[in-house]
């Protein structure tokens, strides 16, 4: 549906960040909603063929045969398994803009794909609750938003199933994972993560996050909502690289 405010604050391409049109005319008829330009969408590479049944990494060609990737096999992880929509290297520039830029409305377009890549799957899985990974409140408000909660919200609107961001808090400001190496990933979380409800209700989550690369986020909280009585934790990112 058109509106006049997309004629004032145009939307971005997640892609290439020019301006999307707010109508466009296909054989007669006014088309309206676009979330990308059509010529940008094959630039982007979605994650496909084999991937390890607990992360969701694209396994490599030698590992074609296996059932997890490199990693899993190192690692026991505590989520139970793992979605994510994009190759890192082909939205790297998206998910930047996404995360510190304010380009907020890509989520629209992330959620889409990930409604009708895996909607129905998640759907089957029981999935009662979406959990953005929270960020540190001072961060949060020196960025002005936590991109994973932005995210959370579009996909809880695109699938019916309810948003929590205010269930588990993250009340240190550890280091920039980027920065570390996997076991300094996992000490760096260690007690960063804390439910702030005494009462967990439901038994089934998905921890949505922008970028999965070692899983140790993920784990940690998970772990915090296993702990708290959830059954089983699930994850979705926006993207993940190939196994190390």
């Amino acid at each position: 549906m058109f509106k006049a405010v997309d004629l004032i604050y145009p939307r971005r391409c997640p892609v290439c960040d020019g301006i999307i049109a707010p109508f466009r005319f296909k054989e007669g008829h006014i088309i309206t909603g676009d979330l990308i330009h059509g010529q940008c969408l094959p630039k982007i590479k979605r994650v496909k063929g084999s991937v390890c049944l607990k992360c969701g990494k694209p396994l490599k060609r030698e590992e074609q045969d296996e059932e997890y990737c490199v990693d899993c096999k190192k690692y026991r992880h505590v989520f139970e398994r793992g979605f994510s929509l994009f190759v890192y290297r082909s939205v790297a520039g998206s998910i930047y803009r996404f995360k510190y830029l304010g380009r907020q409305e890509y989520a629209e377009f992330y959620a889409r794909v990930a409604a009708k890549s895996y909607g129905k799957r998640l759907k089957k899985l029981g999935i009662e609750a979406i959990i953005p990974v929270p960020m540190y409140a001072g961060k949060e408000r020196k960025r002005g938003y936590n991109q994973a909660q932005v995210l959370a919200k579009a996909l809880s609107k695109e699938l019916g199933i309810e948003c929590y961001d205010n269930v588990i808090k993250r009340v240190v400001n550890t280091r920039p994972m980027k920065e570390l190496d996997a076991i300094g990933r996992r000490n760096n979380l260690k007690k960063a993560f804390n439910i702030a409800q005494n009462d967990v209700k439901f038994k089934c989550i998905l921890i949505i996050d922008d970028i999965y690369t070692t899983g140790s986020t993920i784990d940690e909280i998970a772990h915090e909502f296993l702990m708290a009585g959830v059954e089983k934790a699930y994850f979705l990112t926006l993207a993940i690289g190939q196994t190390t």
